[in-house]
């Protein structure tokens, strides 16, 4: 498979370069030249065959011949070895629990997979590549917990200061080995944009890659899930729903992959908080990025979505045919929070409140009797426990690793500017 940077200023490239650059030249994402359906009576058929099967099938064109058959089913194993259960929450919406990875996070798939990517590929490479990458949350656990101790590989996670929950900041300041966590005075978008920056700096000595979606080997993986619960829902229900809560908009975009790929997927719900980007853009046909805010969902605050350009490639930037196959809405705090309630007292289940905003995001669009949705739970409620805790007035039992990891040293460096960044990396 070849990958294309999608500002068309910047070199074809294989999956293991488009793996070890991250970012193009031209500051444009990879996205593959092509894109072959599945075979129609696998994906009729998908509940006879297993989750590791499925998974290799669909990732196995974007890989090519790059990773031998057997090495490529051994990573695949290995990044999905944790359950995808869809949770009955009402008559007609179902939860995908995406929490059941070593750190809670819908993240781990994507950072185990492109860990034992970059593992494989630098395996005979003498130099020492240097993953960077910059997290609203969840991603710098994953990235971290993905990459400990990978050979020839230096992790570097940058994060907004107080703006992350406290164990996800523990997540990615307590490890140590070859993570670094470096503390940014800023939002999100500051973080994203540094690392962005130093991608294209010929004055850093040492070779770049991006951990972030906006790495093919972080993005295509999450293209598992929609799999994973379309296999448990297909037989019951014939329209099938995702209301995803977004961020970045790598994970639905991943999903609409996946519906490219064959995967019969009815309609795709882009939720959000009040970083409403994208939503205003399918109302307006505008896209005008603006400052990220923060919420209590903050692995949602992001202002300007790497990946939503990725989204509108694979509808050939047609914005009327994108709206047939995608909606996006907002929701505020408050109204997240109304559903944490709403969905526990009914449901006796305790959403997180990315988990809420997915949610909201299948009540607005209206199901009809005929159709099911699915709202992805993205992360533990424990990893946002003042929040669930105070909205729900309930404690939440804390995991047994979660409470020894709380106990462990933070360890970060503080940066203000891109120029202490480039300087910690050239030290």
């Amino acid at each position: 498979m070849k990958y294309f940077s999608l500002h068309h200023n910047a070199p074809i490239v294989s999956f293991k370069e488009a793996v070890i650059n991250g970012l193009a030249p031209d500051r444009g994402l990879y996205f593959p030249e092509n894109i072959t359906p599945l075979p129609k009576d696998f994906i009729e058929n998908l509940d006879q065959f297993s989750n590791e099967e499925i998974a290799f099938r669909a990732i196995q064109q974007f890989v090519g011949d790059e990773i031998p058959e057997d090495t490529l089913r051994q990573i695949v194993s290995e990044t999905i070895a944790f359950d995808f259960p869809v949770v009955a929450i009402e008559k007609n919406i179902g939860s995908l629990e995406l929490f059941h990875g070593p750190t809670l996070a819908f993240k781990d798939v994507g950072a185990r997979f492109m860990a034992r990517c970059l593992g494989y590929f630098n395996q005979q490479n003498a130099e020492k590549v240097t993953v960077l990458v910059a997290t609203s949350g969840d991603t710098g656990g994953a990235v971290a917990n993905g990459f400990l101790g990978v050979k020839g590989v230096e992790v570097i996670i940058l994060y907004p200061s107080g703006k992350v929950s406290d164990i996800q900041e523990k997540q990615l300041t307590t490890l140590g080995q070859n993570i670094t966590a470096l503390e940014v005075e800023g939002v999100f978008d500051d973080c994203q944009e540094m690392v962005k920056s130093a991608f294209l700096d010929s004055g850093i000595n040492r070779q770049l890659t991006s951990a972030n979606s906006i790495n093919v080997a972080r993005w295509l993986p999450q293209m598992f899930y929609y799999f994973f619960a379309y296999k448990q829902l297909y037989k019951k229900h014939k329209d099938i729903l995702f209301s995803v809560p977004s961020g970045n908009f790598g994970n639905i975009c991943a999903g609409m992959l996946a519906q490219k790929l064959g995967l019969p997927i009815k309609h795709f719900i882009a939720a959000t908080n009040i970083n409403d980007t994208v939503p205003l853009f399918m109302l307006e046909g505008n896209y005008t990025p603006k400052p990220s805010q923060p919420t209590i969902s903050n692995a949602m605050d992001v202002g300007n979505p790497s990946n939503f350009i990725r989204i509108q490639e694979l509808f050939q930037h047609n914005f009327e045919d994108l709206k047939t196959a995608f909606s996006s809405y907002s929701f505020s705090d408050d109204l997240t929070k109304d559903a944490m309630q709403r969905i526990h007292k009914n449901s006796n289940y305790i959403a997180d409140p990315h988990g809420a905003v997915g949610y909201l995001g299948l009540e607005k669009h209206n199901l009809k009797d005929n159709e099911f949705g699915v709202f992805l739970e993205t992360a533990h409620p424990v990893k946002f426990l003042d929040v669930v805790e105070n909205t729900l007035a309930k404690t939440i039992a804390i995991p047994e690793d979660i409470q020894t990891l709380i106990q462990k040293e933070k360890k970060s460096t503080q940066i203000q500017t891109y120029e202490e960044l480039k300087a910690f990396l050239n030290e």
